[in-house]
């Protein structure tokens, strides 16, 4: 046996280079008429049924938006029902034929079952997938006390998209639908005191990869990568140490720095588009791609910026960390942020 490995550890890279040369530059091109065709021959979902987890603010609330002026009919879920009749209320104004919402917590299995159950007691039906909701923490690792208390992260976003979507499987089958994924740029990038966060976008995006196998022919999986969007998470609210949920713009600004943040509505639009078209992946702003690209080919550069750039000195608060001395010097959050994050209008409970 060992003989056979070290016969493949000669072998085997060789191989895989110059296969790689005589491959890779026909699939490219397969790939790229590909896309041609899909955005020529994109699906419209006019009239049929979208379930929307996470849909009371952010990404979620404009994807609502989008399906709705192309006809989509939506089943919203949140927890806060108030702003979910808010966002029903103009989907319809928009153009949405018919909205319910469904109050749930997607950490709750019985609430992502009954999620499901209402979409298709209400609608016969269930065509996409939007597996949207989620909570972002900020906090060292060793300044937790209580560890056990971001199980709250994987439980809400790891574990409410494979509820939500262990139910909603046999529906999506039966319709040949779809399930889109929001994922992160979290899942590659080792961003510091967002561990947690991290690990659990790492491990959606390793799940729904393995799900487009399993699942295929029949549903297909559009994963998406989102660096910062516009957002209740760019606005402040996060995870706390304490287990709590808070609003602190100061050090989300450290964590953000001076990188530009995206629009959630045009964000919004280039995830539906990318969901009709039936794209695998898809990362806003499409520039992030690059950080990706730097994570698998210098790791080490990844792992020395955050350090340098993230990381205040042991003795003072996260607020004095580079990041954010550098963002407030050079006033670059009056141009590279939203205007709604300078003064953000957002609930915790």
């Amino acid at each position: 046996m060992d003989l056979i490995h070290k016969f493949l550890n000669l072998v085997a890279p060789p191989f895989t280079f110059f296969s790689l040369c005589l491959f890779l530059p026909p699939f490219m091109c397969y790939k790229f008429f590909l896309s041609v065709f899909n955005s020529i021959f994109s699906e419209d979902v006019a009239g049929k049924v979208i379930l929307i987890t996470g849909a009371s603010s952010g990404i979620g609330e404009h994807m609502a938006y989008e399906y709705a002026s192309r006809g989509a009919c939506l089943a919203l879920c949140a927890r806060r029902e108030r702003s979910l009749g808010e966002v029903a209320d103009r989907a319809r104004d928009i153009g949405s034929p018919d909205v319910i919402t469904i109050r749930a917590d997607v950490s709750k299995v019985d609430d992502c079952r009954h999620i499901v159950e209402e979409t298709i007691n209400h609608f016969g039906r269930l065509d996409h997938l939007v597996n949207n909701a989620g909570i972002t923490s900020v906090a060292l690792f060793e300044d937790t006390d209580d560890i056990t208390n971001f199980k709250y992260i994987m439980d809400t976003n790891f574990w409410g998209s494979v509820y939500t979507t262990r139910f909603a499987v046999p529906h999506l089958r039966y319709t040949r639908g779809k399930i889109v994924v929001l994922s992160s740029s979290a899942s590659w990038l080792p961003a510091p005191r967002m561990s947690f966060y991290n690990a659990s976008k790492a491990a959606m995006l390793q799940f729904f990869e393995t799900l487009r196998v399993e699942l295929a022919p029949d549903v297909d999986i559009t994963i998406v990568t989102p660096g910062f969007i516009e957002s209740e998470l760019t606005q402040g609210k996060f995870f706390t140490r304490e287990g709590k949920i808070e609003v602190d713009q100061e050090l989300t600004d450290v964590q953000v720095g001076t990188i530009p943040v995206q629009p959630v509505s045009s964000c919004a639009k280039s995830i539906v588009n990318s969901a009709c078209r039936g794209d695998r992946y898809l990362t806003e702003p499409s520039w992030f791609k690059i950080t990706y690209w730097v994570k698998v080919l210098c790791p080490e550069l990844i792992e020395w910026s955050y350090r340098l750039s993230y990381l205040a000195r042991p003795e003072e608060p996260a607020t004095e960390a580079p990041s954010k001395k550098v963002l407030d010097v050079t006033g670059a959050k009056n141009v590279s942020y939203p205007s709604t994050i300078h003064s953000p209008d957002i609930k915790t409970e």
